[in-house]
This record gives structure tokens, C-alpha cells and sequence, in this order.
């Protein structure tokens, strides 16, 4: 056998026939004339009863009878074996006939490939009619399926291959079971240690052996009786045109002998096929009492239970061949050799009995068995028959699993995780990380967008590991993904923003110039800094305070008794501050000292620069809404200031500050001798002095510049801010009276405002953080994409026309600049972008 096997031994294929009594396995190849050599083949029965009615109950029994074959033709075959075929069958059996057409571009010569396309057409189409019709808690799987007829430009063809044609159709015949019977089939082997290559119905395997294709111009029914069920196909006019079962077979008879003799499921099976081929049958019973009975005696017990399944197996041929008998019925499986069973059936369907024969030897005459010892029988027929569609199927299709639903793809070597995807319909969102709802909105007039969160990358892994959309699929592996997730929606406040943080104003107050942030108006209104910005929001800086307003940032208290003056002129509390005004006023009570809202000594110097340049060494304010005479006096009071000497101002504040403490040791006198009232009335000296102070306080006025203009950032004036009040205070004569000292609030506010940076993906208003607009040649014509700063291949689909769930079985192409693309490129303005599905 080694020699016959030299040059054979990759081109072997093993074929299990898991049957509900026995586990059939067969070796062999096919010869380029078309003969089938088997080069081994083994049988084993079930220890228990694990499978019923064609069904396995019981994976891990099952499991362990497969790895014996398994093992037993490695044996056989001096070689390891890892793929297997199989055939289904179970009681619930699903048929659908359909009709599947495709239409070329342009007139083509039809080839294989094309061929195979418009069967998987025709499987996705009986899918869809299943499932509208389906009326069972089951899932269904397509487990074989048969082409009807053939046509070429609507012509009836025997076959379309090498033919020109624009238009090609089949009419197709799908059969389908419940996805628990395939899993439990896929489950057995894999767990003996076999992957499935290909997969099959039992009545398809059967027919490939038992009808010939010169025999099927007849009305034909072939009947496979096994243990569970009697698989039934109808042939007609060169085609199988229909399937179907009946849930009863062989075990009904071993269970009726059970009841009988009193043995267990072994030993009726022993009497069951001793009485077809012995004349007297030998038994032990469960009481170890050894029986001998004739064989007649079997077949009058089972007589009624035989009637009854040839009864019904003969109604379904009828129904499956449109309400008439058929020509002539084939029989094979082992329990239809069971006595009178083809006698039965030739009664009920109305048919001379020797039109229902028994197919075994007669039709394995191009079968050639190495092994001596193999007597060709009926019960071979459905496993040979399994190795045989391995050929007419062979790498048309792989399956697989897809988030637990089983999948049948189209095979071209080339698939990938993300082609079963797109074949599950499982929308590109759902693989990429989407990001949350961008926040639009102006500010001063300039489009702003605060990019969402990112979200998570869906999760993908192939047999339990880590993968990604591009790693190559296997047959019968696993495919899971987790979709992606969308980030959280963008959110910013009023006090994120640049111009709230590091855009200022400067007033002069009471000689002494005062940065202020520049308040936000959102849509008009006047908002906190808490306020949450939404989409759409108009938002822009108020050139104004009130001096209310002042006062609450300084946090002074104002001594509303006297006078306020704004500009030099007498205003109120709710009088406006703009730009540069000065205001004058009689502070209560102040808790700020060093406050960080002083101006920086640099910007006293640039304004004091400015004004020099302006032929003014001083201003106070806003000068072009004082009038004239007002600033003209202003103008020569502090020029005349200016001109005295420092010192000479020093000495005046000490007699000033002399005189005030002299002012109050005599008002304290006056009090303690407990004058009248109006004795006690007494001239405010102290604040006289103030008064008289703030005249001749010495500072240094220079021009603001809005920080906008500055090349100096908010920061980097914060800091200097406490190195020129320092300065400016040394010479400052109330300084002993009066504590400044900044309060907790604004300190903390200050510092919110210096650390706070304006992150270049939530809102910063950059040129290349704003939205970009591509546009790129799909298909040749030119799509535009928006709403994002980059683009990657799989973008296109938000943008054009293709349905990627309606694949069709046929692959997708994707080219970029006439090369392929993957689906996570990037992708630019001008770049020609082709999309289509692989005609055949």
C-alpha cells in the first residue's frame, strides 16, 4: 500500500460519516479520470446511545469514537491526519429553492469564480427568505446546497462556464438546520483533533455516490435509512430538485426488539442485523439467559414498525415530487437493509418492487478499495460520498464563527478580519474609535471647535487572542469584536477660554494702574466663568466695567459718602469704565496688599514710553473722553508733580504724616474731657491727609497695550506683578495706614487664571487645529469631507454610496493613486480613490 500512496500522500482526504449508530471514516483521493481510490476506512460504533435522531447529545462520547477512527486510519495510512469533511442531518431540516441572477458591466466570458459568486447570491438570498419565514426558536445554517438549472442570457445551460454572456442566473435548492446541530458536529471533531474542510447534507454526500449525473434526467428518489433518520432527495431532469427527512429510521426497530427480548440496545442491535443476513438468531438477555430464535420471528415483530416508516417515507417522496410517485427509489444506509423494508415502500409508492433496490455494490463500480478485506455495501456509500463533494467544493467557501453566529464566506485566500465584518454588516463605526460631539461656537467673531473625547478602539481577537481588522481569517475560527466606543461630548466654560484668562484691561484707580480680565458676553447676555459653553454660542469680550464692578475685583469697600469721579468727572457706582478711564474714590476698608491686579513694572515703563512719545510724559485715563480744560489742568498738575524731586516729596509726606498724628492725639484729648456733641465734632483730618496724599502720590503712568498685542504672555506679567508694587509702594506714605492685603478668593482666581493654558485640542484657535476640508476622487467623482483636522481610507463611506453588507460573496477592492489601500490610510486632498466589488 506505501507504494500506491508514494506522491498521493498530500492529496489524501478523510471523510467521517457521524451517524447516529456509527462513525464511518474513509481515505482516499480522486484520479485525474475521475475514479475515487480508498485507501483505508474504518468503522466504529457508539459505546451509549450519544447521538439521537441524527443529532449529537453527547459532544464528548461522540468525540472520543471520532478520535478512535480518527487514530485507526493514521494507523492504516502511516500518516497524521488534520482535516476532516462531514455531512449533517437532523430532524428539523430546512429546503428553500430560489432564484439567484447576476448582470455583467459588459458582455464576459463566465468563469468558475463566477460561477461559485452566484451560488453564494443564491445561498444569502435563501437566508433572507428563511428567516422572514422562519417560525421556530431556531437559528439556521446552511449546510449544502444544489443547483436546479442554469441559464445564459436567460437560456437554459448545462453548464455556463467559458461562455460569453451579460447575464447569468441559476435556479438553487438550499437546505439548512438548526445552528446547534453544526456546532455540535464542529465541537466532536475539533475536539478529536480535527479542523472541518468541508461540509455537507447527508442526502447530497448519498447522491454524489448513489445517482450518477447520466442518471438524473430521471425521476429519481433517493432514500439514506439510517439509525436516526431517512434522509430523501428527489432528482429530475438532470437536477436534484428537492430535499427532505423524516425523524424516524433503524433505532425504532432496536427499540421495539429492546421491549421484546428483554436485552439492552447492543444486544438488539445484534439481533436486528443477525435476522437480515442469518436464518436464526442467538441472544443473552439481561438475566445472562441465552436465547436462540429464528429469524421470522424478528421480522414479524418488526413488521408493523417497518410498515409504518416506509408508510410515511413514501408520503414525503410524493410530497417532494409534486404530488406523484417517482419513477424509481434508491435505497442505501444500513437500515434499509432490514428485511421487507424496499418491498414496503415499492407498495406505497405505487411501484414495482423492483424499481426500490438497495444501492451498493451496483454503485460503487468507480470506487476501487485497497483493502481486501472491504465488502462494498450500502452503509459505505454515504461516507465515500463525503469525500467526493470535498472535490466539487473544495476551497469554494470557508466558515467561521463572527461574534458567535457562524458565517460562510467566500474563499480567496486573501480575507481578513474585517471582511467577515463587512459581510456580518458590521457598520465601520463600529471598528474605529469615534470621537464625542465637537463644541462650535465664535469667539470675537473667530470660528472656535472644542474637539470631543476620544473613544475607546473596538476590541477585536481571533481564537480567543489579540488581532486587528487586517489579520487574515482560518477555517472554523472565532471572531470576536467588541464595537468601539464614542468619547464623551466636548464641554468647556467661559474660564477655559484664552480671552478670558490672559485677555485684560487696565484702569488707573486712584493713581494706580489695575489690570482686569475682560468680561464674556455669550449671546449678549453677561456670563460667569462657570458658564458651560454651548453649541452655537456667540461669545465676545465687553469693553467695559462699572465701577461697582471695579470695586468687587479689588475687593474694596467704597465709602459711598464721598464723591466717586470717573474721568474727573462726578459718576455713581453704576457709571461705566472703559479702557484707560481713572477712577477716584474713597476706599472704607481694603484687605489687598502686593494685589496681583497691579500693573507690572514693565508695563508701567511702556506706558510711560508711549506717552513720551506722544509729546505727554503723563495721562491719566481715557484723555479723548475728558474734556478739554479737564485734561489741560490734569496735564500741568502732574507735570508740575513730576518736576519736583523725590526727595522733596518724601520729606512733604513725612510733615503730612506728622501732622496727621498730631491732628489725632488732639481729637483723642478732646474725648476723653467728655465735651457736648458739638465739642466733640471734629474735621476728618486723616482722610484730609489721604485727600492730600493722593495728590501728590508719585507713580508712573505709561500707555496700556491690550495683551493681545503684547509679545509678553498673561504669565509672564503675573509674575512681575509683586516686583513693582514692591517697588511702587516703598514710596508710598499710606502705606503705613492702610493694610493691603489680597483676599483668599481672588488670590485663588488669580492663580486659576496664570496656570491655565488653553489645550491645543480643546478649542485653541490655531489654523492647523481647525477643521479641514479635503476633497478626493472616489470613483471618479469628488467627494468632500469635513468636520475633521485628518482622514483615514474608511471615511469615504460616511461620504458615498456603497452598501458594505452586500458583498455577495464577491471580495472588495480598494485602491488609492492605482495601489492598494488599507482601510486605516491616510488620505489627502487630490488623492483618486477606487471602491468596488470584484466582478466575476
Amino acid at each position: 500500500m506505501m507504494n500506491v500512496l508514494d506522491g498521493k500522500k498530500e492529496n489524501l482526504v478523510l471523510g467521517i460519516d457521524i451517524g447516529t449508530r456509527n462513525v464511518v471514516g474513509t481515505v482516499g483521493y480522486r484520479t485525474d479520470e475521475g475514479k475515487f481510490i480508498v485507501v483505508a476506512q474504518t468503522v466504529k460504533e457508539h459505546v451509549t446511545r450519544a447521538m439521537l435522531d441524527g443529532q449529537i447529545h453527547d459532544i464528548g462520547r461522540v468525540a472520543q469514537v471520532v478520535s478512535w477512527v480518527k487514530e485507526e486510519l493514521e494507523v492504516q495510512i502511516n500518516q497524521p491526519l488534520t482535516e476532516v469533511c462531514i455531512a449533517a442531518a437532523g430532524r428539523v431540516l430546512k429546503t428553500v429553492t430560489c432564484r439567484a441572477e447576476y448582470n455583467y458591466p459588459e458582455e464576459t466570458v463566465v468563469t468558475g469564480e463566477d460561477i461559485h459568486t452566484l451560488d453564494l447570491i443564491g445561498v444569502e438570498k435563501a437566508q433572507d427568505l428563511l428567516n422572514e419565514k422562519n417560525d421556530t426558536n431556531y437559528k439556521f445554517y446552511c449546510v449544502g446546497y444544489s443547483v436546479v438549472k442554469s441559464y445564459l442570457n436567460d437560456d437554459l445551460f448545462t453548464s455556463l462556464e467559458g461562455h460569453k454572456a451579460n447575464k447569468i442566473a441559476e435556479d438553487i435548492i438550499v437546505t439548512f438546520l438548526p445552528e446547534d446541530v453544526v456546532d455540535g458536529l464542529y465541537s466532536a471533531v475539533g475536539q478529536a483533533g480535527l479542523s472541518v474542510a468541508n461540509l455537507t447534507l447527508e442526502p447530497i454526500a448519498a447522491i454524489n455516490v448513489a445517482i450518477p449525473e447520466n442518471f438524473r434526467m430521471l425521476n429519481i428518489a433517493l432514500v439514506d435509512v439510517g439509525a436516526g433518520t431517512s434522509d430523501i432527495c428527489i432528482t429530475k431532469e438532470g437536477s436534484i430538485t428537492a430535499y427532505g427527512m423524516i425523524p424516524h429510521a433503524g433505532d425504532e426497530l432496536t427499540e421495539e426488539i429492546v421491549q421484546q427480548y428483554l436485552v439492552d440496545f447492543q444486544m438488539a442491535e445484534h439481533i436486528k442485523l443477525s435476522s437480515t443476513i442469518d436464518d436464526e438468531v442467538t441472544y443473552e438477555d439481561i438475566m445472562s439467559i441465552k436465547h436462540s430464535i429464528p429469524s421470522e420471528e424478528v421480522w414479524e415483530l418488526t413488521d408493523k414498525v417497518v410498515d409504518r416508516i416506509t408508510s410515511e417515507v413514501a408520503e414525503k417522496i410524493i410530497e417532494l415530487n409534486g404530488g406523484q410517485t417517482v419513477s424509481a427509489t434508491f435505497v442505501v444506509g444500513g437500515g434499509g437493509k432490514v428485511h421487507n423494508f424496499t418491498k414496503k415502500l415499492a407498495e406505497y409508492l405505487n411501484l414495482p418492487e423492483e424499481r426500490v433496490a438497495l444501492r451498493g455494490e451496483e454503485v460503487l463500480k468507480e470506487v476501487t478499495f485497497l483493502q481486501e478485506d472491504i465488502k462494498k455495501d450500502p452503509l459505505l456509500v454515504t461516507p465515500i460520498g463525503i469525500c467526493l463533494n470535498y472535490y466539487d467544493k473544495k476551497n469554494n467557501f470557508i466558515m467561521i464563527r463572527f461574534n458567535g453566529e457562524r458565517m460562510k464566506l467566500y474563499d480567496n485566500n486573501r480575507l481578513t478580519i474585517v471582511d467577515a465584518a463587512l459581510q456580518a454588516g458590521f457598520s465601520n463605526d463600529k471598528l474605529f474609535p469615534r470621537s464625542g460631539k465637537a463644541l462650535n461656537f465664535t469667539v470675537n467673531g473667530n470660528k472656535r471647535i472644542v474637539r470631543g473625547e476620544v473613544g475607546e478602539p473596538a476590541v477585536i481577537t481571533l481564537n480567543g487572542k489579540p488581532a486587528n481588522i487586517n489579520t487574515p481569517l482560518e477555517p472554523n475560527c472565532n471572531v470576536e469584536i467588541i464595537p468601539s466606543t464614542q468619547g464623551e461630548r466636548a464641554r468647556y466654560t467661559i474660564s477655559e477660554l484664552e480671552e478670558y484668562t490672559s485677555s485684560i484691561m487696565t484702569f488707573i484707580v486712584n493713581g494706580r494702574l489695575i489690570n482686569c480680565p475682560k468680561f464674556l458676553e455669550v449671546n449678549g447676555v453677561l456670563e460667569p466663568s462657570s458658564y458651560a459653553i454651548q453649541d452655537g454660542d456667540i461669545i465676545e469680550n465687553r469693553g467695559f466695567y462699572t465701577v461697582e464692578q471695579v470695586a468687587e475685583f479689588m475687593d474694596v469697600d467704597i465709602d459711598l459718602d464721598e464723591d466717586i469721579y470717573v474721568n474727573n468727572r462726578l459718576a455713581d457706582m453704576n457709571s461705566l469704565v472703559y479702557e484707560n478711564f481713572s477712577i477716584e474714590w474713597t476706599v472704607k476698608e481694603c484687605h489687598i496688599e502686593n494685589a496681583s491686579y497691579y500693573a507690572s513694572d514693565e508695563q508701567i515703563k511702556e506706558r510711560k514710553y508711549q506717552e513720551s512719545l506722544r509729546g505727554a510724559s503723563i495721562g491719566l485715563g481715557n484723555y479723548e473722553q475728558s474734556s478739554e480744560n479737564d485734561f489741560d489742568e490734569e496735564v500741568e498738575k502732574k507735570v508740575e508733580l513730576e518736576s519736583k524731586e523725590i526727595s522733596e516729596v518724601n520729606e512733604e509726606a513725612e510733615a503730612k504724616e506728622a501732622e496727621a498724628k498730631e491732628a489725632k492725639e488732639a481729637k483723642e484729648a478732646k474725648e476723653a474731657k467728655e465735651t457736648s456733641d458739638d465739642e466733640l465734632e471734629y474735621s476728618d483730618t486723616p482722610i484730609e491727609v489721604e485727600d492730600e496724599l493722593s495728590e501728590t502720590e508719585l507713580y508712573f503712568d505709561v500707555e496700556y497695550q491690550d495683551c493681545d498685542t503684547l509679545e509678553e504672555t498673561f504669565d509672564e506679567e503675573y509674575e512681575k506683578m509683586d516686583e513693582y508694587n514692591s517697588i511702587f509702594e516703598k514710596n508710598d506714605s499710606r502705606k503705613n495706614d492702610i493694610d493691603l492685603e489680597i483676599s483668599y478668593d481672588l488670590k485663588k482666581n488669580l492663580d486659576e487664571v496664570k496656570d491655565s493654558s488653553y489645550n491645543v485640542n480643546h478649542g485653541e484657535n490655531e489654523e492647523s487645529e481647525e477643521e479641514k476640508e479635503i476633497i478626493v476622487t472616489v470613483n471618479n467623482s469628488p467627494v468632500t469631507l469635513t468636520d475633521k483636522n485628518s482622514y483615514v481610507f474608511v471615511d469615504i463611506f460616511d461620504k458615498i454610496n456603497f452598501d458594505l453588507s452586500n458583498s455577495q460573496g464577491r471580495g472588495i477592492i480598494t485602491t488609492i493613486n492605482g495601489r492598494d489601500a488599507r482601510f486605516t490610510e491616510e488620505i489627502h486632498t487630490g488623492d483618486k480613490i477606487e471602491v468596488y466589488w470584484k466582478e466575476m
